[in-house]
């Protein structure tokens, strides 16, 4: 009996220790969910940002956001427009004009990876997942996110990528190949910019002159 009492002596002053003051928190996770309650969304829109670009809306697991339009940012879309028959078959062919010759496939080991690994060869007017799916040229995204699972699940949920515009809602953001090149995906390494003196004093010299 004793005992008892003074365990429920020891709980109630833990009790009373933590509401003794609103601003203690066992965690900072409490504290965010305290600090929420009254929480109202910001005011603040892009929307009147947004209004003349070609943008679709899109639904990932949980998060529903715009993306920008795809097939009309590709100059030589529909591609059917040119491949009238299957990739099979214009290969090789001694009259096919040898078109795409600008491109170089430095996205993967050529034992991984080839045009065909995401060009759909019998309808070229879409994409192709690794299991033979159709894709939209607009949601090529999907076929990034068959391998770099893990920027997909940040770029849903907005953590990784640009922005449309703004941060403010509604959200719209930049897919995969708005930023990196599917074809060669890899940003050269840069230096950072800095303030060149020289050039400041170059400039002063011809202004006097």
């Amino acid at each position: 009996m004793k005992n008892n009492l003074i365990f429920i002596s020891l709980l109630f002053c833990v009790c009373i220790s933590c509401k003794k003051n609103n601003a203690e928190y066992h965690s900072i996770t409490d504290k965010i969910h305290d600090k929420s309650k009254n929480y109202h969304e910001t005011s603040i829109s892009s929307e009147a940002y947004l209004q003349e670009l070609e943008l679709i809306k899109i639904t990932e697991g949980e998060h529903t956001f715009l993306i920008p339009e795809r097939k009309k940012q590709i100059k030589s879309f529909a591609c059917t427009e040119c491949h009238s028959k299957p990739l099979s078959e214009m290969q090789g062919s001694s009259d096919s004009k040898k078109a795409h010759w600008d491109i170089k496939l430095m996205h993967a080991d050529t034992g991984v990876m080839n045009c065909t690994t995401c060009h759909n060869g019998n309808d070229m007017d879409h994409l192709t997942t690794i299991t033979g799916n159709k894709v939209d040229f607009n949601n090529s995204y999907t076929l990034c996110a068959q391998c770099h699972t893990s920027q997909f699940e940040d770029w849903k949920g907005g953590a990784h990528g640009k922005k449309v515009e703004g941060w403010a809602p509604p959200r719209a953001s930049m897919t995969c190949v708005n930023c990196h090149n599917p074809h060669n995906p890899s940003f050269k390494t840069r230096w950072p910019s800095r303030f060149n003196t020289q050039k400041v004093k170059e400039r002063n010299e011809e202004l006097v002159h």
